[in-house]
């Protein structure tokens, strides 16, 4: 099964690699599906995962002076706070069964499952829906307070499923912080590589990390980035993500249906 796990590692890489985002999302159910570990300890490696990956991809983008340092930070701050007070704190103290009547029974790891599979479904339909974008002037106030609210509850989003959330960073960092579209992608992974590890961090003390299998994990993953990064000289980007898209979108109907079946 381990075998698998570190093929689906790559392949997540490769998605990682062509499309620019998006392949994380694909950790979990892996995780959970294929290697079959607890969607609570499966949104922690993912969050490692995410995280590692997301700052190589930072780092690239960052040389070709496509990351927004300063933003990147101001945005950073709360979504991180976010993440980790949610992994350190909320998702331990979620009940293991949260809803209990006659025969139906909601456990934790449904919700969270549930849960995931509804921000599987957002990416796929952000990802087939261009969305015309209506740029509005702000003031430095509403900047600020948009900022925090939306960057803390992206960070709480982030900690519950351990996706990486770029899909509901860069809409903000185009709308807010008014970034063109190839330094807001690459922004988002430099904030995404801070939420994501700081997050990590919240689990170290209340989960037992399996090192052995997920340093070499994300170090394959690092390796199907770096293939994807390749072929995507010879693919059609639009087409491969409008086709990674309707993948995800599948994947989150069979999650649904597999969770509450």
């Amino acid at each position: 099964m381990e075998l698998l796990g570190y093929l689906g590692a790559f392949f997540i890489g490769i998605i990682l690699g062509l499309t620019g985002g998006g392949g994380s999302i694909l950790t979990v159910p892996l995780l959970v599906y294929v290697l079959g570990y607890n969607p609570v300890v499966s949104a922690a490696y993912s969050l490692f995962v995410v995280g590692t990956s997301s700052a190589f991809g930072a780092t690239l983008n960052y040389r070709k002076k496509l990351v927004d340092i300063k933003t990147g930070i101001i945005f950073a701050i709360p979504s991180f706070i976010g993440v980790f007070m949610t992994r350190k704190y909320i998702v331990p103290n979620i009940p293991s069964v949260i809803f209990q009547k006659n025969d139906i029974i909601l456990t934790k790891n449904t919700f969270l499952m549930l849960l995931f599979a509804l921000i599987m479904l957002f990416a796929a339909l952000s990802m087939i829906k261009k969305t015309k974008i209506n740029l509005k002037e702000v003031t430095q106030k509403q900047y600020l307070i948009k900022i925090i609210i939306q960057n803390i509850c992206i960070g709480i989003i982030i900690g519950l499923v351990g996706a990486g959330g770029g899909f509901l960073i860069i809409p903000s960092l185009l709308l807010i912080a008014k970034l063109p579209m190839k330094k807001a992608v690459g922004t988002s992974m430099f904030i995404i590589a801070m939420n994501s590890l700081i997050g990590f961090l919240g689990d170290l003390q209340n989960i037992d990390i399996h090192w052995n299998f997920l340093i070499p994990f994300s170090i394959i993953s690092m390796i199907g980035i770096f293939t994807g990064t390749y072929i995507s000289k010879y693919i059609d980007e639009v087409q491969l993500k409008k086709g990674f898209a309707y993948f995800v979108l599948a994947m989150a109907i069979i999650i649904t249906g597999k969770e509450l079946m």
